[in-house]
């Protein structure tokens, strides 16, 4: 790895078992039916190495993931978590977080997420037609209204919690069922991720026609409904995230972290290290092979930064990052975009743009840009009651 600064870990991703009890039918992921389950003696090893390494410093997301992490009990995490307590320097803040498809939510759960403060993420696709078109079980049953129970147990509790909905070209068409879905369950924070190509997986939501202009159009009928609807949507990620970008003071500096080494790490449930997507952990390619650098039962975490499997991604990360910074306009806003789409779309981590960040970076910054210029051109010359000309609110310029 080129250069003396030292990998800040900002956020390590666990697979605690690769088994998930249902099939999506768009996951990526080959190895979801292995009852495997990470031994404690690894997650002390990596726990202990990552905060000996002086990697992690002021704060640490730990993720469980990959896989259904509800499917071990809770018994396993409250034993990982005294492990992570017990490890960890206590000038250290750790938070955790579950992403799951909701099926196994029970009341016990929802007592331990309390607990423990755990960020919940819950995987629903929309209402139940959308839902169960690729969210099912292992016998093609669809998982609708498990998830649904379990989300509402949540909302019970009063557990906080967002959902990410995977979109299709079909729910890309609905805005409006999509948000009134929202708000009949209840669910006030929205992440949307469109339906990729990634692994074995080919996405046909990214060899329609006209998909970036749909995608567009969701956004923009979604942002309008929410904004129509007060206290309803709380958080839209791609509206929220890609704001804060684009309004953020021209001297801050963008930090991607899919494109520093170990800003991401993550970890199979053998032990297996890799950095940079997540989703990379678990694939194979003819160039990086498996991707993974090292692992933690056999190797010095620190020693892994000197791997040449990792210097070769490095270095055409950076390349892709370098042709991006060159001929996109959208860079200061994307910072060199995520190498796994790079690979499994284009052939390379070489490369720059991608059908993924034409649709999610592009288009998003093209309708908040587009939301501000209309606010610019209403508050020229806004007016009271009176007819008397007000002094407009200033909006700070875009930083692209």
């Amino acid at each position: 790895m080129n250069g003396p600064q030292q990998p800040q870990i900002q956020l390590l991703v666990i697979q605690p078992t690769p088994f998930c009890n249902i099939d999506c039918r768009y996951c990526y992921l080959p190895d979801r039916s292995n009852k495997a389950v990470i031994a404690e003696e690894t997650l002390r090893n990596l726990f202990a190495q990552v905060f000996a390494s002086g990697w992690a410093a002021g704060e640490l997301s730990i993720v469980w993931h990959a896989g259904e992490p509800m499917v071990l009990p809770i018994e396993f995490y409250r034993r990982a978590f005294r492990l992570v307590d017990e490890l960890k320097p206590a000038d250290l803040a750790v938070g955790h977080s579950f992403q799951t498809n909701g099926t196994l939510i029970d009341d016990k759960w929802c007592r331990f997420f309390i607990e423990h403060h755990v960020n919940i993420g819950v995987s629903i696709d929309g209402p139940k037609r959308l839902h169960d078109r690729n969210r099912v079980t292992r016998a093609g049953r669809g998982t609708f209204d498990k998830t649904v129970a379990g989300l509402r147990r949540l909302r019970d509790h009063r557990v906080p919690f967002h959902v990410i909905s995977v979109l299709s070209s079909e729910s890309l068409a609905v805005p409006r069922e999509m948000f009134e879905f929202y708000i009949a369950e209840g669910i006030s924070d929205v992440c949307f991720n469109v339906e990729e190509t990634e692994g074995s997986h080919v996405s046909e939501t990214f060899a329609a026609a006209d998909i970036e202009q749909a995608y567009y159009r969701f956004l923009s009928e979604f942002w309008r409904l929410s904004a129509a609807a007060p206290g309803k949507i709380a958080f839209i990620r791609e509206i929220d995230d890609t704001t804060r970008q684009v309004l953020r003071p021209q001297e801050a500096r963008f930090f991607n972290q899919l494109v520093e080494p170990f800003a991401v790490t993550s970890m199979d449930w053998r032990g297996n290290i890799a950095t940079f997507s997540p989703e990379l952990l678990g694939l194979r390619n003819s160039d990086y092979g498996d991707f993974i650098i090292g692992n933690i039962n056999r190797d010095r975490l620190v020693d892994m930064a000197g791997r040449a499997v990792l210097a070769k991604m490095l270095a055409d990360i950076r390349a892709g990052v370098a042709l991006c910074r060159e001929r996109c306009g959208y860079f200061s806003v994307c910072g060199g975009g995520e190498p796994v789409n790079k690979l499994f779309e284009n052939g390379s981590f070489a490369t720059s743009e991608t059908t993924y960040c034409r649709m999610t970076k592009m288009r998003a910054t093209d309708l908040v840009l587009d939301r501000l210029e209309r606010m610019r051109q209403a508050e020229a010359e806004p007016r009271g009651l009176d007819g008397v000309a007000r002094s407009p609110v200033p909006i700070p310029s875009p930083t692209v």
